[in-house]
């Protein structure tokens, strides 16, 4: 792979960039930027980690939530789901008819 004027160009650029970059965080406005960083880090760590304590809980309340509301709206879904639990794994089931797949003629 030969190294072109390309790519000679965006090493200097990038190289220049770190520079200016390192620079700039040793000034006393850097540091004052990366403790602001560093203080929101804190705060989004601490939101995340009290979420994941809450996570079972919320779940729990939106599973017996949605579990009333599809027993309201469609009283009859529950055994729906049970018979196509049913049918799908081998244990029989109250269908009305069984679905034979035809396959495509042109195949």
């Amino acid at each position: 792979m030969s190294i072109n004027a390309k790519h000679l160009a965006t090493f200097i650029l990038g190289a220049a960039a770190g520079v200016a970059a390192h620079k700039y965080l040793q000034s006393e406005e850097g540091e004052k930027l990366l403790e602001d960083l560093k203080t929101k880090a804190n705060d989004l760590k601490a939101e995340a980690e009290g979420a994941i304590d809450k996570a079972p809980e919320y779940f729990d309340e939106l599973k017996t939530k949605g579990s009333e509301a599809l027993k309201t709206s469609f009283p009859d879904a529950e055994a729906f789901f049970k018979d196509l639990y049913a049918k799908f794994s081998g244990k029989g089931g109250t269908t009305e008819t069984d679905v034979t797949v035809t396959p495509d003629p042109i195949s």
